[in-house]
């Protein structure tokens, strides 16, 4: 295995094992109160109790699948050559990927309470 593979393999996958582990421990002790320092927060998420407690178990859901998504795509890893010039590419790709993995689940979460919930409530 040459650098390049270690490199992008060792980097998607400590991102994607630590957003399955947060996923995880959300899901295991969600926060029970509205609070501003623990759980997923958002403008809609805080709008009442149900909402709150509704948010918590999607954002923890879909931490864990974007982590396993992410976890997946180290298989690219392996056909990765063994170019100096490919290493600043494989940075960026690594970026990218732990990037829309960590955004990937705001996005579900939100559309999801949208869909759920009415604007009044």
């Amino acid at each position: 295995m040459n650098p390049n593979q270690l490199l992008f393999i060792g980097g998607v996958l400590i991102g994607g094992i630590l957003l399955i582990v947060t996923g995880f421990l959300f899901k295991k002790n969600p926060p029970k109160k509205i609070n501003p320092l623990y759980g997923y927060r958002s403008k809609s998420s805080m709008k009442n109790q149900t909402r709150w407690d509704f948010a918590q178990c999607k954002s923890a859901k879909e931490l864990i699948r974007s982590g396993i998504f992410l976890c997946a795509t180290t298989v690219f890893g392996f056909i990765i050559p063994e170019n100096k010039i490919y290493t600043l590419y494989i940075i960026g790709v690594i970026a990218i990927l732990i990037i829309l993995s960590a955004i990937f689940p705001i996005i579900q979460t939100e559309r999801a309470i949208k869909n759920k919930f009415d604007k009044n409530e």
